[in-house]
């Protein structure tokens, strides 16, 4: 719980406990896209994407932190002007002092997470087994990191490092082993040392700091770790790291990208879409069936993903259904000719409802410091035109 003045920093502390930064995919660009740690937060605003009709909202609300599920930015920004939305609406947010956080694929591989509440509607109570397509660490390598800094400076250095995913161990963040020791260097003619003075053997006392990171992050977490060390040249060792479990799985949290529902008693492909329909409040869903196969049809492990998450199909194994929001036409085909049932509900359609969930967490979790308010401007991209009559 929050205390009544909170702040940026505050507020992604918490979000980030629901959303571990580092479950987030590595093309992904969540986090805090605008703002300052230090800016006060009083109300923020939920939404799926950041547009300029949302944030005129926000500015109206006088909310001061935007919460969007989807990254303001995909692509680093090369400049700043208002001839692109993007950046028009980036620089309008950060005029008005409004902060914005994108949790995206964090929020849906951690549990309780986004595919975790579409899966619970598929198998309400204790009527299946969920577990993750892609568990936390499959496919991913990681590294240790290590670097010697002051004992002053190690906090800082600790969540520079954490915001970018180091240090996340299961539903733990910002882990990390410190070891006093004394340093040594003497530096030539051409150094500024920031310990001591150049040409003389210094000898100084220093932490020992240890995190995981993932493997695919290392660059910029080095090329950032220069930037807040407060040596000239930081010193530090990376150690690949070998996982000893046989699908190279070592984490047991329950999360991951996508899930599969391993339902204990088949249901017919009807009732699979009746269920989906219901959890995601919407009028009706796209299904594509294999040949031959009726909604009669009964099926008992299913897949998901919410958004567009086609590619994890293959990594599934053997499905009966499979559902997500968008998917391309001849991956369908070739689904349903392997005889998995596509179910699409629409790409933000399948976001979208768990807003609701989420806001009610982030409540629980901040109490009077924040008011969390849903946006009413935020809908999805595209709407269903009906034919005219003649």
């Amino acid at each position: 719980m929050l205390s009544d003045m909170a702040i940026v920093s505050d507020v992604v502390k918490v979000i980030e406990t629901l959303a571990p930064p580092a479950l987030a995919e590595g093309w992904d660009q969540t986090g805090l896209q605008v703002g300052d740690g230090d800016w006060p937060v009083d109300k923020a605003l939920l939404c799926i994407d950041l547009t300029e009709a949302v944030l005129d909202e926000a500015i109206r609300q006088r909310a001061s932190f935007v919460l969007a599920y989807h990254p303001l930015c995909f692509k680093p920004l090369a400049r700043l002007t208002t001839q692109d939305v993007k950046q028009r609406i980036a620089l309008r947010a950060a005029t008005n002092q409004i902060a914005v956080y994108s949790p995206h694929t964090a929020l849906d591989a951690a549990p309780a997470g986004v595919n975790d509440w579409l899966a619970a509607g598929l198998a309400p109570g204790s009527d299946g087994v969920v577990v993750p397509i892609r568990p936390v660490g499959r496919g991913q390598t990681q590294v240790k990191l290590v670097t010697f800094v002051p004992a002053g400076e190690v906090d800082k250095i600790r969540n520079a490092m954490a915001q970018l995913g180091a240090g996340q161990i299961g539903g733990y963040s910002h882990c990390s082993y410190m070891l006093e020791g004394v340093g040594t260097f003497l530096g030539g003619a051409s150094t500024n040392p920031a310990v001591g003075r150049r040409g003389l053997l210094e000898k100084t006392p220093e932490v020992r700091l240890e995190m995981v990171a993932p493997a695919d992050r290392l660059a910029v977490l080095l090329e950032v770790l220069r930037q807040v060390h407060p040596y000239e040249e930081p010193a530090f060792d990376v150690y690949p790291l070998i996982r000893t479990s046989g699908d190279g799985v070592t984490d047991d949290s329950g999360a991951g990208q996508g899930r599969v529902v391993q339902l204990a008693e088949p249901i017919t492909l009807s009732e699979l879409t009746q269920r989906l329909i219901r959890r995601l409040g919407v009028d009706s869903v796209e299904v594509s069936r294999p040949a031959g196969v009726a909604m009669s049809a009964s099926v008992q492990r299913i897949g998901l993903c919410v958004g567009a998450g086609g590619s994890l199909l293959a990594e599934a194994g053997r499905l009966d259904a499979f559902i997500t929001g968008e998917m391309r036409h001849h991956d369908i085909l070739d689904a349903t000719s392997h005889g998995v049932a596509i179910l699409l509900a629409g790409h933000t359609q399948t976001e979208r409802p768990y807003l609701k969930v989420l806001r009610q967490r982030l409540a629980d979790a901040t109490g009077a410091a924040v008011a969390w308010r849903l946006s009413r401007s935020d809908r999805a991209p595209g709407e269903r035109v009906a034919a005219e009559g003649n």
